[in-house]
């Protein structure tokens, strides 16, 4: 009772300090800087419901300043010899391998519980998250200063989720969501009469940013890989934990040598600095593995949204077996 206590007074201090866009950027005491992301936020909102036909409704029309660095944090754990991650479940979103808290002080005192049972444990901050219709979700503080390339990605993002969401298949949303988010931006950059050049320099960026995040993600799932295999061994325990620190001891080197390829980029410098445990390395799944599925029915519907978000549809109502058949079926 106490968990879904401060979840709920959680959401609710949120949809009480939400204030609407319209009015701040009217508000004279309002910074240029703040006028100018809000009202782009606008013409975003407007954009994905006229073109990519995602359920605005009430939607991003209001804005908080959360004065916090993060919205949730969520609490990762896994056994110390193992890598299947403890799941928690909740009655909208399912089964999901984390617990969140809407302060940082609260996650931390529920991962010091969890690190006294011995578990490996990890607290990750959380920038936005669609409540999936139930409420009229804000923009928040702690993305307004993105880039509005960005700020146009994660809206499309966070939408999709709202459209099409199946409790406790992670990887199906996410990866429908990332299809939606790359063709919004795709379309979003034409239609604002980006030149050319600009447009592709953002294209660029963005998928180097995609690539870069599906190489770290392979380096990770390279360890989950040598980690499973060890705790699976006949080895005693001592020895496990002995060949644990040496692949978490490779990870970094690996790492240093990854970001040496990206010209020294630092994106995920902050993740790796921490002392790496099987709850954190949890935390980086393969999200992304049925987008090029995604992509390649959306193509053969000719990109056409309505065709494709029927199709979609469809899928969702299958069991998980069959929708893995038929998504692989799309992967050349």
């Amino acid at each position: 009772m106490s968990y879904y206590s401060q979840a709920i007074i959680g959401q609710l201090s949120i949809l009480s300090k939400r204030e609407a866009i319209e009015d701040l950027i009217a508000d004279d005491r309002s910074s240029p800087e703040l006028i100018s992301k809000l009202s782009t936020i606008l013409e975003i909102r407007a954009f994905a419901e006229s073109e990519l036909l995602l359920p605005v409704e009430g939607n991003y029309e209001s804005y908080v300043d959360l004065e916090r660095p993060f919205v949730v944090w969520n609490v990762f754990a896994a056994p110390e010899l193992s890598m299947n991650p403890l799941n928690w479940c909740y009655p909208i979103a399912g089964c999901v391998s984390y617990r969140g808290y809407f302060t940082e002080a609260d996650a931390q005192a529920y991962a010091a519980k969890l690190e006294d049972e011995g578990l490996d444990v990890y607290v990750g901050g959380v920038s936005a998250y669609s409540t999936l219709g139930w409420f009229s979700d804000p923009v928040l503080s702690t993305i307004i200063n993105r880039d509005d390339y960005q700020l146009a990605a994660l809206l499309f993002h966070e939408l999709a989720h709202q459209l099409v969401y199946i409790p406790g298949d992670t990887e199906f949303n996410e990866s429908f969501a990332t299809a939606i988010e790359k063709e919004g931006l795709r379309r979003w950059l034409s239609a604002n009469s980006i030149d050319e050049t600009e447009s592709s320099n953002i294209v660029e960026l963005a998928e180097l940013n995609t690539q870069r995040r599906e190489e770290f993600v392979a380096l990770v799932t390279g360890a989950v890989t040598d980690l499973e295999e060890i705790y699976a061994g006949d080895s005693d325990k001592f020895e496990k934990r002995r060949s644990k620190a040496e692949v978490f001891s490779t990870m970094q080197s690996d790492y240093a040598v990854l970001k040496n390829s990206w010209n020294g980029s630092d994106n995920f410098d902050a993740w790796m600095s921490r002392d790496l445990n099987n709850a954190q390395l949890s935390t980086v799944a393969t999200y992304f593995n049925w987008v090029p599925s995604f992509e390649q029915i959306l193509a053969e519907n000719d990109h056409d949204l309505i065709g494709f978000y029927a199709k979609i549809s469809a899928l969702s109502k299958l069991d998980v077996s069959e929708r893995t058949v038929l998504l692989s079926s799309k992967i050349n």
